[in-house]
């Protein structure tokens, strides 16, 4: 059953793709991308009552006012930030872990924040359980990025800010992308990649119209261990 909605899933992500295509630029995404959103179970990372739903088209909730996002943008996002396999890439919006999940069959390394500290304890454990052993979670604010780690090849941003984190984009290697939707809460956005070249000069590109929760600012951060 599970083989069954996945393909499904897969095939709406590619009619999206498809349908999106004049203003994403894209008529297809990354295989490899494609590959990771087929073998990551979405079911694992929403709550139990939502598993009926887990491989529709949508944003879920997964509790303390939280979203899985839909898997279109999971993908497209994914898609947008080129991961190569010997990336290490920043997160910022832990979350369920999802996203996070699908970056790691991408990439060598992902470092993932969380501000909500259930929401990063649930998180480390189930994607501990799951044997994703190349994902670490920290509790902390997201607007000032996970500095000791830096430089990032990639920084993916799961929360809508109202303007760019500064720190983030300093923690951005020359040559490297961030993905992060902009704008008010609850209201129209606008998702955008921002590329920073050799020289350090960014250059942004409007994406695609979205709504995202807001992203806000964090408690003390502290290291969970998977």
């Amino acid at each position: 059953m599970r083989h069954g909605r996945i393909a499904n899933m897969l095939r709406t992500i590619e009619t999206e793709t498809e349908l999106t295509k004049d203003l994403t630029g894209r008529s297809t995404l990354d295989p490899r991308v494609m590959e990771a959103m087929k073998h990551v179970p979405r079911d694992e990372f929403v709550p139990r009552d939502m598993k009926a739903r887990a491989f529709a088209n949508n944003a879920l909730p997964i509790g303390e006012g939280q979203t899985i996002s839909q898997p279109f943008i999971v993908a497209l996002m994914t898609d947008l930030l080129n991961p190569q396999s010997e990336h290490i890439i920043l997160e910022i919006g832990t979350g369920s872990g999802y996203q996070a999940a699908i970056l790691s069959k991408r990439v060598k390394q992902v470092y993932s924040l969380e501000i909500v500290p259930p929401l990063a304890a649930q998180a480390a454990h189930r994607l501990g359980q799951l044997g994703y052993n190349n994902i670490k979670i920290r509790v902390g604010n997201g607007h000032i990025g996970w500095s000791e780690q830096a430089p990032y090849d990639g920084i993916i941003i799961t929360a809508a800010a109202n303007h760019l984190p500064p720190a983030l984009l300093s923690q951005l290697k020359p040559g490297g992308r961030l993905v992060i939707p902009v704008g008010l809460p609850y209201m129209h956005q606008e998702l955008m990649l921002i590329e920073k070249d050799q020289r350090g000069q960014c250059h942004t590109t409007e994406i695609l119209g979205v709504v995202f929760v807001p992203m806000i600012g964090g408690p003390e951060e502290v290291t969970i261990e998977q």
